[in-house]
């Protein structure tokens, strides 16, 4: 079932404890549909954050912090209290600023190919690719991508077709307006999130690579960092079972903790 607050769109499933999924650069409530079929005791709400699939750009609302901001807005507005929060890249991003300022909205993060904050090399790259995008458009960029963020084992398969499809149908103001936003964000306090995190990661990630990935383990008390190999910035597209297996897992953890 679509929700619509405003010009913003998001999917909503099912019913019983919240999960809200975040996207990343490029990507839409779509990323996330290999996951599915491991939340059926789940309410899901997937939202195009603003900019991005059937999600219209806010004006006024720019950098990391205006897409933060539409995810807690969008929880509040759907009466959602507290939430699983699962992000993939840009997204992980912002459910860890999400935990970090609001820690009792959140019940537990599971990242895949998460981001720490870039680097200034990738802040650089993708100020760029925002000009590229607002000036020739997206099949450049989707063909791109495509080639250069899928691990050894899945580059030119299906995997490649999936991403480089979600990236094509990109808006190219929304596009390049995300690519500003990541290139300005930063890390939040991690020393803030209090709940238990999942970092789900391809060994051959070439946008994050692992060792970010053990950074970022170590920044975030109590944090689990699973490396899968073979794989790259798409492990819930790349290899859709085990991302699967490993997010009800972790929902079945941290839903339902073991006795002190």
């Amino acid at each position: 079932m679509d929700v619509r607050l405003g010009s913003f769109v998001a999917e909503s499933h099912g019913s019983g404890p919240a999960v809200v999924m975040v996207h990343g650069l490029g990507g839409s409530s779509g990323s996330f549909e290999t996951l599915m079929p491991a939340l059926g005791r789940f309410r899901v709400l997937r939202p195009d954050l603003p900019g991005a699939g059937r999600s219209a750009l806010r004006p006024g609302r720019p950098g990391l912090a205006g897409l933060v901001a539409a995810v807690r807005e969008c929880m509040r507005a759907l009466g959602i209290p507290r939430a699983h929060l699962v992000g993939h890249s840009m997204g992980a991003l912002v459910c860890q600023h999400v935990a970090a300022a609001a820690p009792e909205l959140i019940a537990s993060l599971t990242l895949y190919g998460a981001l720490l904050e870039p680097s200034p090399a990738a802040r650089a790259a993708l100020v760029e690719r925002a000009r590229e995008a607002t000036a020739a458009g997206m099949s450049g960029i989707a063909d791109a991508v495509a080639a250069g963020s899928l691990g050894p084992g899945t580059a030119g398969g299906a995997a490649a077709a999936f991403v480089r499809e979600s990236v094509l149908r990109q808006v190219p103001a929304g596009y390049a307006a995300h690519c500003k936003a990541l290139a300005a964000a930063r890390a939040p306090d991690h020393g803030a999130i209090r709940c238990p995190c999942l970092l789900v990661h391809g060994e051959g990630d070439p946008v994050a690579p692992l060792a970010q990935a053990r950074r970022l383990r170590d920044a975030i008390s109590g944090a689990r960092l699973e490396i899968l190999p073979g794989l790259g910035h798409w492990p819930m597209v790349e290899d859709p079972q085990r991302a699967a297996e490993l997010l009800r897992d972790h929902l079945a953890a941290a839903s339902d903790p073991a006795p002190h």
